[in-house]
């Protein structure tokens, strides 16, 4: 089995095929095939695929969703100054199922 090391988002994730993962915002439709960014791909055997940065696009992927999570409440507080706010954020994800990795 093999697995793979890709970055999409600023943030790095550990696939292997047939896994959904939950990434940030793509440009893609639902439905859609999306290509990731690979920096490694190794396998159980132990032979490793390094990157210097990466491999190119070598792992593929079908978008199932995208949604919005759960609120997050930021608020600022400064005491005796009668300063408060109170802001909401709700980032959008992307569920995508891991199909190919090359």
């Amino acid at each position: 089995m093999k697995f793979a090391v890709i970055k999409t988002g600023g943030k790095q994730y550990v696939v292997k095929e047939k896994d959904v993962v939950s990434i940030e915002k793509l440009k893609v439709d639902d439905g859609g095939k999306a290509t990731f960014d690979t920096l490694m791909i190794f396998d159980e055997k132990g032979e490793i695929d390094l990157g210097a940065p990466s491999l190119g696009e070598k792992v593929e992927g079908k978008v199932l969703s995208t949604a919005k999570t759960d609120k997050v409440s930021v608020i600022k507080y400064k005491n005796k100054t009668r300063y408060k706010r109170n802001v909401g954020h709700r980032q959008i994800k992307t569920k995508v199922e891991i199909t190919k990795i090359a």
